[in-house]
């Protein structure tokens, strides 16, 4: 998928946006994680294919990295408040 291939580049290039990343895959986690592998708190597939959908046009879009570095804080704002 285009979205986690971009979001592997993001964290490569900008390592302080972990926590961020990790914030969002936390708060998006699909309901019941912990009974199916791979066992980690992230974001069903659908859902993903769904954002890029709708960003993007294309549920396999590659969303360039500076709207994932600005979404990433955009949301950690969020959680926040």
């Amino acid at each position: 998928m285009g979205l986690r291939r971009a979001m592997v580049r993001l964290i490569l290039r900008r390592p302080w946006l972990i926590p961020d990343l990790v914030g969002l895959a936390w708060a998006s986690r699909a309901h019941g994680w912990y009974r199916r592998p791979p066992f980690l708190p992230v974001p069903p597939d659908d859902y993903l294919r769904w954002r890029m959908e709708t960003a993007y046009g294309d549920p396999d879009a590659e969303p360039p990295l500076e709207d994932l570095a600005r979404f990433l804080r955009w949301a950690r704002r969020m959680r926040r408040r």
